[in-house]
């Protein structure tokens, strides 16, 4: 039984969404076991209202909440009792295979660092996500843990990140590349081609050179690898213009009656082919190299994407890739 701690009160749609989502993804698993943190006087509320009663799913009484404009570290260290800090600890001390939360990503990356601490020979843990391409979906770190970064960090993030993919997604030897404004050597900052040069001497790694910005959502590589600076910049750009094209859509079918027409002719069609591009399908960002399983959800996920994270968690506890990730990094 692979048992899985999800944050009840983490998040923009806490309690509601997490328990619906922690619900449906037990029915897509029968070993899966999902641990609810929280105020169990509302979980057992609400779960009475759902008529949904399991011995797979169990609520561990936590009071306190982590809010959005706490100091993270400060928080984690103080609010023991919180929905946030009691799944963490849980996976420390063993109780629990895998942590999940919506809820603030400051604190997430602190519990993770310092509940949790890093694996042997790891650097820095990076934050990675899943993001849809035309080929399927490319994972991209470093996001947000380390606004600044050495040459060895990012070499260490393409080893994760390949790790990851090969283990948790299922591919054979996937392809990484790093991104830079160019794809000649001489190109970038004097990071980025210190960076290459390490990349391209590992034999451990099938890195393919620089990518572009712009190749990243046509599925250049499995992997894509950046600094947290250049990374986070890069994927809140890729939200904001999916956001402005479906609004801009949107619009334009309500427009006038012919395109209100138009609209109804090709809704079928267009559902089917921007459904691949709904980043609620894929789960949460998994923070790489710490002690345990992390997924950070985003803050307004819903009961899909909450049921996906749990999965993924689920996935990725049971493929053991953290074993294989320490296992890399022994030597390092």
């Amino acid at each position: 039984m692979i048992k899985v701690v999800l944050d009840a009160f983490g998040g923009d749609n806490c309690p509601g969404c997490n328990i619906d989502g922690a619900i449906n993804a037990l029915k897509e698993k029968d070993d899966l076991k999902v641990i609810l943190t929280g105020d169990e006087n509302i979980l057992n509320e609400e779960l009475k209202k759902r008529g949904f009663s399991s011995d797979r799913l169990e609520i561990v009484n936590a009071p306190e909440v982590i809010s959005l404009d706490e100091s993270p570290v400060s928080a984690v260290r103080k609010k023991k009792e919180s929905s946030l800090v009691k799944g963490i600890v849980m996976v420390k001390e063993g109780e629990a295979d895998a942590f999940v939360s919506a809820g603030s990503s400051g604190a997430v990356l602190a519990g993770g660092q310092l509940l949790l601490g890093r694996l042997p020979g790891v650097q820095r843990p990076p934050l990675g996500t899943l993001i849809p391409t035309a080929k399927g979906v490319s994972f991209f770190l470093d996001m947000g843990a380390n606004v600044d970064a050495k040459a060895e960090w990012l070499l260490q993030f393409a080893k994760m990140g390949s790790i990851y993919m090969k283990n948790v997604e299922g591919l054979d030897n996937p392809t990484v590349k790093l991104v830079n404004i160019g794809l000649e050597d001489e190109k970038g900052n004097a990071l980025t081609k210190e960076v290459n040069e390490l990349l391209k001497n590992d034999e451990t790694i099938n890195y393919q050179g620089y990518c572009e910005a712009r190749e990243v959502p046509h599925g250049t590589a499995d992997v894509i690898v950046a600094d947290a600076f250049t990374g986070n910049a890069m994927i809140k750009m890729f939200e904001g213009t999916a956001g402005l094209f479906l609004t801009t859509m949107k619009k334009a079918f309500k427009d006038n009656l012919i395109s209100k027409i138009g609209a109804l002719l090709v809704m079928k069609s267009m559902k089917k082919a921007l459904k691949p591009y709904d980043v609620s399908n894929y789960g949460g960002a998994p923070l790489l190299g710490v002690k345990g399983v992390m997924i950070k959800c985003h803050g307004n996920s819903k009961e899909k994407e909450i049921k996906n994270s749990v999965i993924q968690a689920y996935v990725f506890a049971k493929s053991k890739t953290n074993d294989i990730i320490a296992k890399a990094f022994e030597k390092v």
